[in-house]
């Protein structure tokens, strides 16, 4: 008898030695539904300057990185330190359907509670339907819209803002 697998997700915070992992989802994941840059190549470094380790969660299924999200201090401004903003969420095509988003977002926005915000916010592409359905399911609203905020290929694509309050 085979073991089967877990559907227990386990959130964590990302640590350097994850930079490899991330990079595999966010190369896994990269789809002109979701991303307004190129893809860029697969061996790309994940942590810079202004990505580092600390603003990530990971999600884990079976012990491998299946997922991430990415929340940082919306504008660097003192007026502003009550609001995050995500800035980034993976979860790789195999584990879809689990809930891995749904886990993610949930720890994203408990620690940006835990850190003092009262607000997250997102944007995301207004045809990505997938996504948006995950945010909405999370308590995300729509709080503006910039029309034809991007050319993807050869055709304009809206910017939706979206926001949550976290209390």
């Amino acid at each position: 008898m085979s073991a089967m697998p877990s559907t227990d997700v386990i959130i964590r915070p990302a640590r350097d030695e994850d930079e490899r992992a991330i990079r595999a989802v966010d190369h896994a994941v990269w789809s002109p539904l979701s991303e307004v840059s190129p893809r860029g190549p697969a061996d790309a470094p994940v942590f810079d300057r202004d990505h580092h380790p600390g603003q990530y969660l990971l999600a884990e299924l079976d012990g491998r990185v299946v997922g991430y999200v990415r929340q940082v201090r919306e504008i660097p401004l003192p007026s502003n330190a009550h609001v995050r903003q995500i800035q980034g969420l993976g979860v790789l095509p195999e584990a879809r359907g689990r809930r891995v988003g749904d886990a993610l977002l949930t720890a994203a926005c408990e620690a940006a509670r835990a850190d003092g915000a009262r607000r997250m916010t997102l944007r995301v592409l207004a045809h990505n339907a997938p996504a948006r359905r995950l945010y909405e399911r999370n308590g995300f609203r729509v709080l503006g819209v910039l029309p034809e905020h991007f050319l993807l290929e050869g055709g304009y694509a809206d910017d939706v803002w979206m926001g949550r309050a976290l209390d």
